[in-house]
Parts: structure tokens; C-alpha cells; sequence
């Protein structure tokens, strides 16, 4: 017995690169293809979209929380997880999508709280990015977001995307199941909310605590 009137899963797939050509935009198309071929309705964004200023708390008590992170709200709201392939710059995330992230934390209820979210990275360097995923899951994880722990890097990735796929059959077999795995767990969750567990962020402390969210304009 399903909790909702569509069977099937709604997933948002999305860049955080702004560059037309960017391996992270084309690592994002071959996800939402490959979540379409297993059955998932897909939602391809692009991070232009869900363009914002610099975060600035006397902007939002004056003028409101800006239209492309209300953009994102509605997006997210919409489905049941998301997809975001990001680059990694210097070591950590992109500026602009940790912005937005901030912005759109401003609403309420929280957006992020409890969507299923897959990270992944395309970079020419040897670790694909790795490591601006793991900067990217701490805020995710902090707004309550469940992050799908087998995060998918693609190293060298000038050379393994050829086209609008992967050259090496392999690796494009384990980035087919590293999306499907991610996809039955998100439709698990929806389907089965029995399964559910509490997400708790610091051992022995309950989500929703008081000290559980940081607002940024307190700080």
C-alpha cells in the first residue's frame, strides 16, 4: 500500500556549475537519464534557475527571501529527492550553491528536511571532486537532509565522459547502480514510511532540538 496518489518517484537532478560545458552539467544530463530509464519522473534544473544575491540578513528583512531560492523551495517541494552533480573548488563546494543553500534554509518549515539527496562530482583531477562533496553534505545534513552515503566521484572526467555518456563500460555500469540504489531507497521512504528512522545529527541529541539549526542572520 503506497502513502501517495503517484507511484512514482518525482527526483530533481541539477548542476551546481554555472558553465555551459561543464563536466558537472553533463555528468547531471546522464543522471536524469539513467533515473528516467529506472522509472523515476525527473525534473532536469539548471542552477541558473535558482539564481540569488549574496546572503544578507538586512536584504531578507527588507525585501524577502529573492525569487531563486523561492524557485527552489517549490522545486523541492515538488519532489521526493534530489540529484546534484557539483564541482569541487579549492577543496570544498561552490560559493554560489552554498548561498543558495543559506537562503533557502531561511524558510519554514525547513525544505531540506528529511529529502533524500544523492552528491556527486565530475573534475579532470585524480579524485573527482571527493572532496567538495564531503564540504557539501555537512550543510545538507544540518537542515536535515538524508544523504545517500555512496557518493559517486568521477575522476578524470574530461576523459571518462565522451559525449552524452561514459566511455568506460565498467564505470558506467556502477554509476547505473550507484543512482539506482539511491532511487529504491528514496522510493522506500516514500512508499513505506514504516522503515523511516529518526535522523539525528549529534549522538544522543533528537532532530528538532533547540540547538539543532543555526539561523545565519543570528550570526
Amino acid at each position: 500500500m503506497t502513502t501517495g496518489t503517484d507511484p512514482r518517484l518525482n527526483v530533481l537532478v541539477f548542476a551546481a556549475s554555472l558553465r555551459a560545458d561543464s563536466l558537472n552539467r553533463r555528468l547531471a544530463a546522464l543522471a536524469a537519464h539513467i533515473a528516467a530509464q529506472h522509472g523515476a519522473t525527473v525534473d532536469h534544473a539548471s542552477i541558473r534557475d535558482f539564481d540569488v544575491p549574496s546572503y544578507d540578513g538586512d536584504l531578507e528583512q527588507s525585501a524577502g527571501i529573492p525569487q531563486g531560492a523561492a524557485e527552489f523551495k517549490r522545486r523541492l517541494d515538488q519532489c521526493d529527492a534530489f540529484i546534484v552533480a557539483s564541482p569541487e573548488y579549492n577543496g570544498s563546494m561552490p560559493g554560489l550553491f552554498k548561498n543558495l543553500i543559506d537562503w533557502t534554509s531561511r524558510y519554514r518549515p525547513q525544505p531540506f528536511d528529511g529529502k533524500h539527496g544523492l552528491l556527486m562530482s565530475a573534475s579532470p583531477s585524480m579524485v573527482g571532486g571527493n572532496r567538495g562533496l564531503w564540504a557539501l553534505r555537512m550543510p545538507f545534513e544540518h537542515l536535515g537532509a538524508r544523504i545517500y552515503p555512496d557518493m559517486f566521484s568521477l575522476a578524470q572526467a574530461h576523459k571518462a565522459l565522451v559525449g552524452d555518456d561514459m566511455e568506460d563500460a565498467a564505470l558506467r555500469a556502477r554509476f547505473d547502480r550507484n543512482i539506482q540504489a539511491f532511487l529504491s531507497l528514496a522510493e522506500a521512504a516514500k512508499h513505506y514510511p514504516c522503515i523511516k528512522r529518526a535522523w539525528v545529527e549529534f549522538l544522543g541529541e533528537p532532530p528538532n532540538a533547540a540547538a539543532d539549526r543555526v539561523d545565519p542572520v543570528a550570526i
